[in-house]
């Protein structure tokens, strides 16, 4: 219970500036569990879909390809679907994927929506941190012009460490947002590349494919 005390005396001291960064913490902690939930639902969904879709892109099997697609609410089957109804109305490589990189730039815009809000905020805490330590310094100084002289050292050091309970406050809000930034950009960048690889395995196999197929038809 002390450690509570603690806590809200440390929070209680630090100014008016301690609760725009409070606000700031809570606001980075419902984005950063949101976003950790979606990307978590769309990097397993992927990764099961890859496990079910990996034999049929490697043969080109572009029916099986649409029948999964139907089936699935998968980013990477979207995108495979796509590519493939491009493919059965024109047969040149380009035009496939142009259609899937069309989906991945599509998607990739959900998946990293407000996720770049994070390392704003946590900027601005910083910054909030800093102006609230400097606006104490200011009336920490203010306030002591005018005291008796034995009690100005006193008094400057007790306002001096209420000014920078603001600085710490603001740290402990941007390093854990920065932190999180970072993480939810790395699962973000998992999914897109998992996408890309798959498109590009589709493409070459569609390739091989139609090579065999002329060789044949030429001998």
């Amino acid at each position: 219970m002390e450690w509570f005390n603690g806590i809200v005396l440390f929070l209680q001291q630090g100014g008016i500036f301690i609760y725009p960064i409070a606000f700031i913490l809570a606001l980075g902690i419902v984005i950063a569990v949101e976003r950790w939930w979606f990307l978590s639902s769309v990097h397993r969904v992927n990764n099961k879909a890859y496990s079910q879709v990996k034999s049929a892109v490697t043969q080109a099997d572009s029916g099986r390809i649409l029948e999964l697609a139907a089936n699935s609410t998968a980013p990477l089957l979207a995108m495979l679907a796509s590519g493939v109804n491009r493919l059965q109305g024109s047969k040149r490589r380009e035009d496939m994927e142009y259609a899937m990189e069309e989906v991945v730039l599509e998607y990739s815009l959900r998946l990293q929506k407000r996720t770049p809000f994070l390392a704003t905020l946590a900027n601005v805490a910083t910054l909030l941190g800093l102006l609230g330590t400097i606006m104490g310094l200011i009336t920490a100084f203010s306030a002591v012009a005018n005291a008796d002289p034995s009690e100005k050292a006193s008094l400057l050091s007790a306002s001096i460490s209420v000014a920078m309970n603001t600085t710490a406050f603001g740290l402990i809000t941007a390093i854990p947002l920065v932190f999180i930034h970072a993480l939810l950009q790395g699962k973000t960048a998992s999914v897109i590349d998992t996408m890309e690889m798959t498109g590009i395995k589709l493409m070459n196999s569609v390739a091989k494919r139609t090579t065999g197929d002329a060789d044949v038809k030429q001998a």
